[in-house]
């Protein structure tokens, strides 16, 4: 053992003394984890974390201050402790990009997800590289973490080391985890050991068994919440909840300058920089000419098996949609659990996990796409989130995009998905019509340096449409069909499907009306006046098969869809809830009289 368990000791209290200050300064943090979970923080900080190679994620991110406290003794500039949960100082829960944050965590069970992400990683840059997370009994409730176990367990992560601080306890009293964990745990394929929380010796060899299992470790560490406390094991030892006058007792209890000395050596050591990461490769290809119409999810697909036969470094994955979206095309090798070489992960029926996993490919330096049916990037919002929040230039490819999917019904027919999706600050949306704009959509995500990207597709063949020679697609959007006369009485803006849709209308409608595409309301909202009153002209009408109400911020009327969809047919289901030519024409002729 590196360092014994004589000097782990001081080292946790010294911990706990550091944490323990920024919280009562704060006046706001989580005690009860501080307390509990030092012993164990502190043995893989000292013993086992190889700076620079190995990572470290606290999926329990509401212990920001017990993770910060370790980063600062052992040498990371974090910055003021005294700063915890002020404004401009250190978060209330990590943030990717502070120095020793690998991930950006607190909502619940994604650290396991971006943890196994990691793992993944390291085996596809074939590095040596160990990932700690620790967990609590809130993370292991987490359908996502769930889903993240399975992943690893089927891939045989065996370099991932998953720490449970089995406290029993949650914020509404007992924990409810499932009855038996570790068999659970095993049954996922993991190797499962359990050791007391505060035991340094026991604690020291689980993690030096983990070191030589063929199979991701799982360590049972039974800890007590709010440990030393008066509030000990209780509920209300999560939060911030001990007097004044305890926690200052606590931090005299706790201060040990022998810790910090020890602590100055763990500083000391070599911090190499984490290699593996790969190099980016967005070939320049372009789709091949097409005379026939097309899905843009055929385009897509086009488009990305030239990218691999030209040698992009990226990877692809899918979750068990890889056929339907149009992303596991000729040239894609999957990876599997033998065999870590290839550029496809299919990540099961698990698209939350995928979300999480992809986050944590993407911050060991993998550039990474995963794709699933438009509506169900409910399941993955919490990662997309969390992605534009870390500035991590994730590609989400999302196909089924409207109620034209037809006969599958409601549940499958996406309505307020892509207005939810632009909600999102920092990540940007792509509605292409067709190859130019596909192209562009695909071309920016690979070369993004910290946004991520949905690329939304359409499943259903749509009229082929030509963007004009010169046309700046990079602006969000352009004139995509001008109006014949000078005096312009209307612009109908649309996205997708509906631009050709809207061609036809404006056709109807006479050479007054002009028709703008808009791959990117986001690219498009960050234009000068100058160029939105440009193309904005006359009455301004937005065609789009989603909830409308977000359109009126450049529209004046909106042909939308604000109810559920329906079964049948996609062509009828679609003309059924109003896109159909002539009706839209009949009900323009009246707003732009």
């Amino acid at each position: 053992m590196k360092y014994n368990s004589k000097d782990l000791k001081e080292m946790s209290n010294a911990v706990r003394a550091l944490a323990l200050h920024a919280i009562r300064t704060a006046n706001s943090g989580h005690v009860g984890i501080v307390l509990g979970c030092a012993d164990v923080i502190t043995t893989v900080f000292a013993n086992f974390l190889r700076r620079g190679m190995d990572r470290f994620v606290l999926s329990a991110g509401h212990g920001s201050a017990l993770l910060y406290s370790v980063l600062k003794l052992a040498g990371y500039d974090v910055g003021d402790m005294n700063t915890l949960r002020r404004v401009g100082g250190l978060p209330g829960h990590p943030e990717y990009g502070l120095p020793g944050v690998d991930a950006t965590t607190g909502p619940l069970g994604q650290g396991v997800g971006n943890a196994v992400g990691m793992a993944l990683a390291s085996k596809m840059n074939n590095t040596d590289s160990c990932i700690y997370c620790l967990c609590s009994d809130g993370d292991l409730m987490e359908g996502v973490a769930q889903e993240s176990i399975a992943f690893a367990g089927r891939y045989k992560l065996n370099n991932m080391v998953l720490l449970w601080a089995d406290n029993g306890v949650s914020i509404d009293g007992v924990a409810q985890t499932d009855v038996d964990v570790p068999a659970r745990m095993v049954a996922a394929g993991w190797r499962v050991i359990s050791v007391p929380g505060n035991d340094f010796v026991k604690i020291n060899r689980a993690l030096c068994a983990a070191q030589n299992s063929e199979f991701p470790v799982f360590i049972q560490c039974k800890t007590e919440l709010g440990a030393g406390s008066s509030l000990a094991g209780s509920n209300r030892a999560h939060g911030f909840a001990l007097s004044d006058t305890e926690i200052k007792q606590l931090i005299q209890n706790y201060v040990s300058p022998l810790g910090e000395e020890i602590w100055r050596n763990v500083a000391m050591e070599q911090m190499p920089i984490i290699g593996g990461g790969r190099e980016d490769i967005v070939p320049n290809v372009s789709l091949p000419e097409l005379t026939r119409d097309v899905s843009t999810r055929e385009l897509s697909g086009m488009f990305l098996e030239e990218l691999f036969k030209a040698g992009a470094n990226v990877v692809g994955g899918s979750a068990d949609l890889g056929g339907s979206t149009n992303v596991h095309v000729g040239d894609v090798r999957d990876i599997t659990s033998d065999d870590f070489s290839g550029n496809y992960i299919n990540y099961g029926v698990r698209e939350h996990a995928m979300g999480a996993i992809m986050n944590g490919l993407m911050i060991a330096g993998v550039r990474c796409f995963g794709s699933t049916f438009l509506v169900f990037s409910d399941y993955m919002r919490p990662s997309i989130r969390l992605a534009a929040m870390s500035k991590l230039p994730v590609i989400y490819v999302f196909t089924h995009d409207s109620v034209a999917v037809g006969e599958d019904g409601p549940t499958h027919q996406p309505i307020e998905q892509l207005p939810s999706l632009r909600l999102i600050p920092n990540l940007n949306v792509y509605r292409p019509c067709n190859g130019v704009e596909v192209m562009f959509a695909w071309r920016r995500a690979l070369t993004e340096p910290e946004r991520p990207t949905c690329i939304v597709l359409s499943r259903q063949k749509i009229t082929r449409v030509e963007t004009p020679l010169g046309a700046d697609v990079g602006r969000g959007a352009y004139l995509i069909r001008a109006a014949g006369a000078k005096n312009i009485r209307a612009t109908i803006i649309a996205t997708g499907a509906e631009v050709p849709l809207a061609i036809s209308v404006a056709e109807k409608l006479g050479d007054m009306v002009q028709v703008v595409s808009m791959p990117s309301v986001a690219d498009f909202r960050m234009q000068d006046a100058e160029y939105k009153q440009k193309i904005l002209r006359g009455t301004v009408i937005a065609i789009e098969a989603a909830a409308s109400a977000p359109w009126f911020e450049f529209a004046d009327a909106v042909v939308g869809i604000d109810r559920f969809g329906m079964s049948g047919p996609g062509a009828q289901v679609y003309s059924e809830l109003g896109f159909d030519a002539d009706v839209i024409a009949n009900d323009i002729k009246d707003k732009i009289k």
